[in-house]
């Protein structure tokens, strides 16, 4: 049997965690730059705010309402997760986080210690609650397809009260058959298009067709989706996710910057990002793309991209800095407003299997990346970095709804008067 797990609104529901005074009323989160609504709270939805608008387009509609919203802490979010996916990781055999805010759940040789899965499912919830104040969605399945339905069916239908579990041919029609076509697990629009003009308008439809001429027509993962729908096991993840081929750091600015320092900041605090990923998953860089640009309505658009080649592969903050330094002249032009810059690691090396130079001792100095890392991690990332980086912030992304970071920054710290 599998499980998923799926906080319900995870970034809205994150924002009332700690702040009691709005969690009876409609809260919105934006993204980067305070552009677009990226999270509505059940509330919020039952009022008609839409999801993926632009900020600007509904906030008539925000306040006519008196919606809460918040600028995206991800600061916040990252720490609830991880603590609720502690709380999921003790009611399964083995646990495989997805996204932020889901995790599928194993249960191997469950079958006799658990005789009421809708009672396992509620207990999940419970404990998920009472720890972290997350209010979770909880759907069983014999495939992770499946598991994935009633998941949907836990959190979106009626009648099933955060859990449900599909484990029969009667419960899965019960579910499936209320389920569109492009809500089934890997069904993507396009070809969710392509399968209602076929008269396959739900998920059922979809169960009952012939797999292999799926396959012929669509694509061996429809084939799988429509064994996965009738009970076979076909779909699986990695025990190891495998390295990325390429590592990137981008985005635009909170304000537009036309400063050769601040730009450097930027840069190299993109760079530390780029840097940190590829220690985490044992990689070296041996070419890195440095670009900048103003923004595309702009009158006079302006975008440059530089490669740099190392000549020794680096997982080094201090030589991606010089690498952007030595960079930045050919970028930098006086005058233009910069909107948007960017580093990215596009030729990576595996760390176990890298190849040394003859005639070059290796620059990276793994021991001080390390103490590096650890130091950022204990006191908060930003605490030890390169000089290039700058003490100012002016350069970051737009905040102006931040709430307090409550468990990842001192200042933040809730207080209790008694």
């Amino acid at each position: 049997m599998f499980a998923l797990v799926d906080a319900v609104s995870f970034y809205a529901s994150a924002e009332k965690v700690f702040d009691p005074s709005i969690r009876n009323r409609p809260v919105v989160v934006l993204t980067n730059n305070d552009g677009c609504i990226c999270a509505v709270c059940p509330i919020a939805r039952r009022l008609g705010i839409p999801k993926f608008k632009p900020y600007f387009q509904v906030k008539w509609l925000l306040d006519k309402h008196d919606v809460v919203v918040r600028s995206s802490n991800y600061e916040l979010y990252a720490d609830l997760s991880d603590k609720m996916m502690a709380v999921i990781a003790r009611y399964c055999d083995k646990q495989h986080i997805y996204s932020i805010d889901e995790s599928f759940l194993v249960f191997n040789n469950y079958q006799n210690i658990i005789s009421d899965w809708h009672a396992y499912g509620h207990e999940i919830r419970r404990a998920i609650w009472k720890e972290t104040r997350l209010p979770v969605g909880v759907g069983f399945g014999s495939t992770t397809t499946l598991a994935k339905a009633a998941n949907h069916a836990a959190k979106k239908l009626t009648g099933f009260n955060g859990v449900a579990v599909i484990d029969s041919p009667s419960s899965a029609k019960a579910v499936l058959t209320r389920m569109a076509v492009n809500e089934v697990w890997g069904v993507g629009r396009r070809i969710a298009k392509k399968l209602t003009a076929q008269g396959i308008n739900n998920a059922y439809q979809l169960a009952q067709q012939n797999p292999k001429a799926m396959r012929k027509e669509f694509s061996v993962m429809i084939e799988r989706t429509v064994h996965e729908l009738n009970g076979i096991t076909c779909l699986s993840w990695d025990e190891v996710k495998p390295a990325k081929q390429e590592i990137f750091s981008t985005r635009s600015f909170g304000q537009r910057i036309m400063d050769i320092h601040a730009l450097q900041a930027a840069l190299t605090s993109h760079g530390a990002i780029v840097a940190k990923k590829l220690r985490q998953q044992g990689s070296l860089v041996k070419k890195l793309i440095i670009f900048a640009s103003s923004s595309p309505h702009d009158e006079n658009y302006y975008k440059q991209a530089i490669s740099y080649r190392f000549s020794q592969a680096t997982d080094n903050n201090c030589d991606i800095a010089t690498a952007i330094t030595s960079a930045l002249s050919d970028i930098f032009v006086p005058g233009v407003r910069f909107y948007r810059c960017g580093v990215g690691a596009i030729e990576l090396q595996s760390r176990a299997f890298q190849q040394a130079d003859l005639f070059l001792p290796a620059q990276t100095n793994p021991a001080l990346m390390a103490c590096l890392d650890k130091i950022n991690k204990r006191y908060g990332q930003g605490t030890l970095k390169v000089a290039a980086q700058g003490q100012s912030d002016n350069w970051q992304m737009k905040r102006n709804f931040l709430s307090p970071q409550y468990t990842t920054c001192w200042r933040d710290i809730p207080k209790i008067q008694c």
